[in-house]
């Protein structure tokens, strides 16, 4: 019986093309297995058992005595109807239509067994083989055919059958047997006679094979039927599973056709010596035969190249070279007729298939039919597809394009190709560089390589000695590229250029890259015929060389010169001698008239020969030689040794191009000015900055409809909304648009990403897949598991995550093992997450120049140094518990060869490993990021045990922790008696946080945390990891929980667009969960707008913000009023409230549930914010909303009866009283805080509480102008917080703090807390802090008259970072560094320069975020509007008048808005002032001034006071200022270190500050 299953091939192409990593092998293991499983379960059932799979189809074999025929052949139409009916009606769950085609025939058949002493293959042969085949050919879908011998040896009366016209086979159309049959009667007495039909106590067993007992001689011989590989990973106990892929790989289909091969004894020897042939050939090659069949076509062994653990760099020009060697031999064996081999490379289905009693190791997949195709199509010659053409690395005249033929069962298999081998004359033409030079494109990210051209190629023309010069890279890293620009380059008066191209076959042609050269040297490559070519021959050695010895060259130039009898006498080495000095003069010659440049891309296929040519000519004859070549894989011959040695010799490494210009690649190749965020980092990681990998990605891309171009929008035109939210489209560098000036910034393209599309999950193009499966098959078995292992964990992962998921590993042999990967830059470790940041912060150089090649170690010295390097490896990564995969394609290339039910299991794992650790670090109480978000959803995968279930109560009860003595501090009662003064109140709340510093300094417990806070790292390898982990896992509420509590990580490490991104990621999720109605979703839901809230609240888009936080306030059922009448009712109601619980404070109050305290929590961020918004409004009766906000807030506090909670609101109160100009209550609200705070226990979150008061306050006094208590207070946070370790909390203190010194020009303070803030940002890698840092060092030396880092570090810090996430999507930084570069070019009158940055600064200002960071930041931007007004009036310009005006109303609201602050107001008012003398109004003017001058006065702005008293004397004076008043003053900055060491006396730095002119024709005064 001969089953063929049509539809299979298809569904493999369709599962090769899959978009993500998570579609594939896996679902085409599962259906190709249900069906033929099926199959061969219904062939064993009835009595047959399977000869032979041959990838889609399978030969089953009824082996019986000649009496039992007949009644056999009924059992076997019987099981064919049966096959048929599995087929009648179903459709694969993947659309595709599977039927299949049964062929019958009965006879004698012969076994032929034949290999080597290492592998066995068997056939069956005979007329009956040949017969089955025909039958099957000749039905139709789900058709049975019976061959004539089988139609005639079977039992007629029982067969309904139709004739086929013209033919002696016959179509079945069912079974009729007579009413009395009893078929299962007559199927037990026909398998009474089947020795191997399982019987009696076996009859359970489909197969006796099952039950075999262990028999080592027997397996043994049957070990030599199985593929190499395959038993290799038996072997190693590789699961059955793992054996199944979607593969790149290359087949080879030989066929033989015998003149009868009907007779086994005739034809055995002849298949023995072929196989024998065949098998040796392979295993140089790296290939393997994985089927042989025999059918009326010959016999024909389908060989693989790429199999796993066969994958090998070039492999595709391996098959091809072993087809023609495969070829030549068989084509000359006796008996063979004819040989015929196809070779087609692509994706296929590599992987067992059958029953679990019965299945092989077999490939399926349209690659496999079409190299079949083309063997049968194209007789008696070696053919390839398209893409083996273009993927070998064989030179064009090794192939023949043919006509194109249509093949059956093959839809269009594009170009098919002769391959001709080296019979054919080599054209010199050929040997060009691959391509040419393209004007238009640049080449990105190697000025440096060229550099060294340029460097050498002078010294070359100025001196007389030879200059070699080598750029040795990897494939894909631009070498030819590189060589192109050089040969350009390098054109010239009085020099010449040659420049050629090699190929692997080259290395086997003697003196070929000599014979290509020196046809170019005698211009022979363009001569069309060998008349042509002999007579140039004859004219350039007529001086050199003796007439008789011309016939030298006819082999080397292919010409017919005639051959005398001096040369026919000559030996082979003479002949070499002869020409080589032949061609040694010719160049001597030519060097005299020209300098001569060789140029030489893959020059690591120069022959042996010509390398010894090289090293001589380089030695005597004066000449430039440039070249490109791979790594040696060997160590290279003498010769080539010698030049690598040679001191005129440079060697350049090339190395990854810049992220940067990557980027400017992928703008240029798509032709636009932008590209979205995600997509620039996955293109710039996926490609590890190799050129060729970044074209294959965005070429796979586009393949996939992944990109969307689309027109710029300006941030005017655009509706702002979530989506929109962040427009972060990074553009290319300037120098992109200094090679390409036509690029339109305003009007071009950009590249975003189709909507619903996850970069991380897209499965890595073919191409790069291969280049991964290369390096992950030259590994041994056990590394392959470990790298595949750490694949399902994700790019990053921990050892101990590793440990728990390897299958039967110990800790030595898992050590060892990554330590070898490590040094096969496999992995890379490191010892914590801040270590791995920093890493991926810091790019490598783009080449490395050496004087000598790097692959000429002695190899045992290597082998010594290896030794010793690797056991220093196993101590790092011993030290390190992070590793990561080097490249990315290597980890989604390894995840995808997991089977889907694998992938599950191992997803599992982790996450049960993983879940135990996803919560906040230990400095933090072990939290979540989510206050209470655990307690709220059913999420968790273990059990909770006892222990654990304590430890979590205890992190988030509110009972009194163990704490250290607070005899100290006087109890609640009577802290702050009426009769105090205020300025005792200030003393002993001072008193109160000095004596919390000396305790924690001093005490011996546990109160100062041993190390920093580590949530950054938690969230890197903990928390991300386990949401992927259940994403994979199909866990969608899980997953959810997880991108929520990502997110607010974010939040809390103050990356909002991280924070967007995953919410994003949880609201695919969300939407999915919607249809399940239950209280944990509606939490889910209002967590997820209050984050969305927080983040649009940061970024300054706070109408947005307002609209997200309400809509979670009514998912947590407290619904903010939106009309006026319900304003007021709910204001009322509120304000009973919180009467209520102030009074009810004395008493104790029974703790609340978890979730309530989860609702609760969330509530309070939500009106935390709201006030805050409602406050920045300028519209009259938003006061009220605020007011309401502010006191809902204070009341859900209450309710929580947390103490930092109720502390948080209280100081929240306070603020927006004071902002809203509340006498009186904003002092009783922070003395509440205080006595709050005066009696909670002082360890753990006690004593964060502490410190948060004391900054919190210093900010408030800050805002507020009270400067001296602001320093005071923040003098103290800052101790705290830094015994604390925490720091992302002192940071934020040390800006405010050196706010505070600076307005107060205490700047020996200042610099102390500037160095600490340096320290930390650089110690934390925090770039926030450092931005931080840089604005006060612009604002030293536009206000203080010093430098505490000079201008051009700012600049440059600005330049580098504009478009860094952090800082670009938090409102105000960016705005205030912006603005006082904008300030210093005004002042130097560099308008063109002020524009750029004032622009910039112009596009943050709508991002309105009532934070002292926001108003700082605008303060320094309306600056920068009025000296630009100057300019304007100075100029006469039209419209300066109505500026002026405009900008004053700005100037005058934002003074009366409740959230800038008084400390602002003295600048506020000086612009002010400004404004009004530049128009003449100098009543209003000298009132400005005043405001300002006293409110300095009571604040303590020495600051701002020193510079309005200057202003006032200098516009009083009526004198003029020099124009480049401020060009002078700047030459004059002292730099602190000289105020510090006495050389510049402090009082003298306040003559260096900016006066700001006045040119108005007639001065008010």
């Amino acid at each position: 019986m001969f089953v063929d299953i049509s539809g299979f091939t298809a569904m493999t192409e369709k599962f090769s093309r899959a978009m993500y990593m998570d579609r594939g092998a896996e679902q085409l293991v599962e259906i190709l297995n249900y069906y033929i499983s099926a199959i061969v379960e219904k062939v064993l059932v009835f009595g047959g058992d399977i000869l032979k799979f041959a990838g889609d189809a399978l030969l089953a074999l009824w082996k019986v005595e000649r009496k039992q025929l007949k009644n056999i052949i009924t059992v076997v139409i019987k099981c064919s109807l049966e096959i048929h009916r599995l087929f009648e009606t179903q459709l694969s769950e993947e659309g595709l239509d599977i039927r299949v085609k049964i062929g019958l025939s009965a006879g004698h058949i012969s076994i032929l067994v034949f290999g080597d002493e290492t592998r066995n293959y068997f056939l069956v042969i005979g007329q009956a083989v040949d017969d089955v085949r025909f039958a099957q050919n000749m039905a139709q879908m789900n058709e049975v055919i019976l061959s004539p011998n089988c139609w005639q040896l079977c039992d007629r009366s029982m067969v309904e059958i139709e004739r086929i016209p013209d033919q002696r086979v016959v179509k079945v159309i069912l079974l009729k047997p007579p009413s009395t049959f009893n078929f299962d009667e007559f199927f037990t007495k026909c398998m009474s006679f089947m020795d191997y039909y399982p019987t009696g106590d076996h009859k359970n067993f489909l197969r006796l094979a099952c039950i075999l007992d262990s028999d080592p001689e027997l397996e043994l011989s049957l070990q030599k039927y199985l593929m190499e590989s395959i038993s290799k990973q038996i072997d190693d106990k590789q699961l059955r599973g793992y054996l199944s892929e979607l593969r790149p790989v290359t087949i080879v289909f030989v066929n033989l056709m015998f003149k009868d091969q009907n007779k086994a004894e005739d034809i055995g020897q002849a298949i023995q010596d072929a196989c024998v042939h065949i098998t040796s050939v392979l295993r140089i090659f790296r290939g393997q035969i994985n089927k042989v069949f025999m059918f009326d076509k010959g016999c024909s062994f389908l060989c693989v190249f790429g199999f796993p653990g066969e994958k090998v760099p070039d492999e595709v020009t391996r098959a091809l070279e072993s087809a023609m060697d495969i070829f030549d031999f068989c084509s000359k064996v006796h008996k063979i007729q004819s040989v015929s081999i196809g070779v087609a490379s692509g994706i296929v289905f590599c992987g067992i298939v059958g029953h679990s009693v019965r299945h092989e190791y077999t490939v399926i997949g349209q690659k496999v039919n079409i190299a079949a195709r083309m063997m049968m199509y194209y007789p008696g010659i070696v053919t390839c597809d398209s893409v083996t053409y273009n993927s070998s690395d064989l030179p064009v005249y090794y192939f023949k394009e043919l006509p194109k033929k249509v093949m059956k069962g093959v839809a269009d298999s594009g170009p098919v190709y002769q391959c001709l081998g080296l019979n054919e004359k080599v054209m010199f033409g050929m040997a060009y560089l691959i391509s040419n030079r393209n004007e238009g494109y640049p080449l990105l990210g190697r000025d440096k390589e060229i550099r060294y051209f340029t460097c050498i190629m002078k010294d070359y023309l100025r001196c007389n000695c030879s200059r070699v010069l080598m750029y040795e890279g990897l494939p894909g890293y631009g070498k030819s590229q590189i060589l192109i620009e050089v040969e350009y380059l390098a054109q010239g008066e009085n020099h010449r250029t040659i420049a050629i191209a090699l190929t692997k076959i080259s290395y086997h042609q003697k003196f070929y890259t000599i014979q290509i050269l020196m046809a170019n040297v005698l211009g022979l490559d363009t001569c069309k015929h060998y008349k042509e070519r002999q007579s140039n021959l004859q004219n350039k050695v007529r001086t050199l060389l003796d007439e008789k010895f011309y016939c030298l060259l006819n082999d080397i130039f292919h010409v017919q010169f005639p051959i005398s009898r001096e040369a026919s006498k000559m030996s082979a080495a003479k002949k070499q001698k002869q020409l080589e000095a032949l061609f040694m003069k010719i160049l001597e010659q030519t060097v005299k008239e020209e300098r001569v440049i060789f140029i030489i891309d893959e020059a690591q296929f120069v022959d042996s020969v010509s390398w010894t040519f090289l090293e001589k000519l380089i030695r005597t004859v004066p000449i430039f030689i440039i070249m490109s070549l791979s790594p040696f894989i060997r160590m290279p011959c003498v010769a080539a040794s010698a030049i690598l040695k040679n001191r005129n010799t440079t060697y350049v490494t090339l190395g990854a191009i810049q992220p940067k210009d990557i980027l400017n690649k992928i703008c240029f190749d798509l032709n636009v000015i932008g590209i979205r965020k995600e997509l620039d980092s996955y293109l710039v990681e996926g490609s590890c900055g190799i050129p060729f990998y970044c074209e294959e990605l965005i070429k796979n891309l586009d393949n996939h409809k992944v990109l969307v171009f689309q027109p710029v929008e300006s941030d005017e035109k655009t509706n702002m909304n979530w989506n929109n939210l962040f427009k972060n489209f990074t553009k290319p560098t300037e120098e992109l648009s200094v090679l390409i000036p036509n690029i339109d910034e305003e009007h071009g393209d950009v590249c975003n990403i189709a909507s619903g599309v996850r970069l991380k999950n897209l499965s890595p193009p073919a191409s790069l897949k291969e280049i991964s499966l290369v390096q992950l098959d030259s590994m041994c078995l056990s590394h392959q598991m470990l790298v595949r292992c750490a694949a399902i964990i994700g790019q990053t992962f921990t050892t101990e995550l590793l440990f728990e998921i390897l299958p039967c590993w110990n800790m030595k042999m898992m050590i060892k093992a990554l330590a070898t990967l490590v040094e096969s830059n496999v992995f890379d470790c490191f010892r914590n997450g801040k270590e791995l940041q920093t890493a991926l912060k810091q790019h490598s150089a783009s080449c490395e120049v050496h004087f000598r090649s790097l692959s000429l170690k002695t190899s045992e010295g290597m082998t010594l140094d290896d030794e010793e390097e690797l056991l220093e490896l196993e101590g790092e990564v011993i030290e390190c518990h992070i590793i990561r995969f080097c490249n990315p394609m290597m980890q989604k290339t390894a995840y995808e060869l997991w089977l889907k039910d694998q992938k599950k299991a191992m997803h599992l794992k982790c996450a049960r490993f993983l879940e135990e650790n996803a919560h906040r670090c230990y400095h933090c109480r072990s939290e979540d990021f989510i206050p209470y978000h655990h307690f709220t959803v059913d999420i968790r995968l273990n059990s909770l045990d006892v222990d654990t279930i304590k430890t979590m109560a205890r992190n988030h009860r509110n009972e009194p922790q163990e704490e250290f003595s607070n005899s100290d501090v006087s109890k609640k009662a009577g802290i702050f008696p009426d009769y105090l003064s205020s300025e005792e109140i200030r003393d002993k709340i001072l008193g109160f946080f000095d004596i919390i510093i000396a305790k924690m300094k001093t005490t011996e417990e546990d109160i100062i945390p041993l190390e920093s806070c580590q949530c950054e790292e938690i969230l890197e390898i903990v928390i991300l990891p386990l949401a992927h982990h259940f994403l994979a896992l199909g866990e969608n509420n899980k997953a959810l929980y997880y991108f929520l509590e990502i997110a607010s990580a974010y939040l809390t490490l103050g990356d909002n667009y991280m924070a967007f991104i995953y919410l994003n990621e949880g609201e695919k999720l969300l939407k999915t969960l919607k249809k399940e109605k239950s209280w944990n979703q509606t939490f889910e839901s209002a967590t997820f707008y209050s984050l969305k809230g927080q983040v649009c609240f940061n970024i300054g888009h706070t109408v947005l913000a307002k609209k997200m936080l309400r809509k979670a306030l009514k998912f947590l059922n407290r619904v903010f009023p939106v009309t006026l009448l319900s304003l007021f009712l709910h204001t009322h109601v509120e304000k009973n409230r919180h009467t209520r619980y102030l009074n009810q404070q004395i008493q104790e109050e029974p703790p609340l549930g978890k979730r309530r305290l989860a609702h609760l929590y969330r509530q309070t961020v939500c009106f935390s914010l709201l006030w805050k918004i409602y406050s920045s409004n300028c519209f009259f009766h938003y006061k009220y909303y605020a007011h309401l906000a502010a006191t809902m807030q204070i009341n859900t506090a209450l309710e929580t009866q947390d103490n930092f909670e109720i502390i948080k609101a209280y100081l929240d109160y306070s603020l927006h009283h004071q902002l809203a100009g509340y006498e009186g209550v904003w002092f009783k609200y922070e003395i509440m805080a205080m006595e709050q705070i005066f009696n909670i226990p002082l360890k753990g979150e006690g004593i964060e509480i502490v410190a948060y008061v004391a900054e919190t306050l210093s900010c408030i006094k800050l805002i507020m102008g009270h400067l001296d208590l602001a320093i005071e207070l923040g003098s103290r946070a800052h101790k705290m917080w830094a015994l604390l370790r925490n720091p992302n909390k002192h940071y934020q203190v040390l800006c405010k703090l050196s706010a505070s010194l600076l307005l107060r020009c205490k700047y020996k303070q200042l610099t102390q807390v500037l160095e600490w803030l340096w320290d930390l940002s650089v110690a934390e890698e925090h770039i926030f802090s450092k931005a931080y840092f840089y604005f006060v060092c612009l604002d030293i030396m536009l206000y203080c008259g010093f430098t505490y880092r000079p201008f051009e570090d700012c600049l440059d810090f600005i330049n580098k970072n504009d478009d860094n996430r952090i800082l670009k999507f938090q409102s105000g930084i960016l705005l205030g560094l912006y603005s006082c570069v904008a300030i210093w070019y005004a002042r130097l009158q560099d308008w063109d320069n002020f524009k750029i940055f004032f622009n910039r600064a112009k596009a943050l200002v709508p991002r309105r975020t009532p934070t002292f960071l926001y108003c700082e930041g605008i303060s320094r931007y309306l600056e920068s509007q009025v000296l630009y007004l100057q300019k304007q009036i100075e100029e006469q310009v039209d419209n300066a008048q109505d500026s002026g005006v405009e900008l004053l109303k700005n100037l005058e609201s934002l003074v009366a808005k409740n959230t800038s602050g008084p400390v602002f107001h003295p600048r506020l008012y000086h612009l002010m002032a400004y404004i009004c003398i530049l128009m003449g109004d100098g009543e209003n003017c000298d009132f400005f001034l005043n405001t300002g001058l006293q409110l300095s006065e009571n604040q303590g702005n020495l600051l701002e006071k020193c510079w309005l008293n200057m202003s006032k004397e200098w516009w009083y004076s009526g004198s003029e200022a020099a124009p480049d008043q401020w060009t002078q003053t700047i030459l004059n900055l002292p730099p602190w270190e000289k105020i510090l060491s006495g050389k510049v006396n402090i009082q003298d730095i306040h003559k260096n500050k900016f006066l700001m002119r006045v040119n108005i024709l007639d001065n008010p005064f």
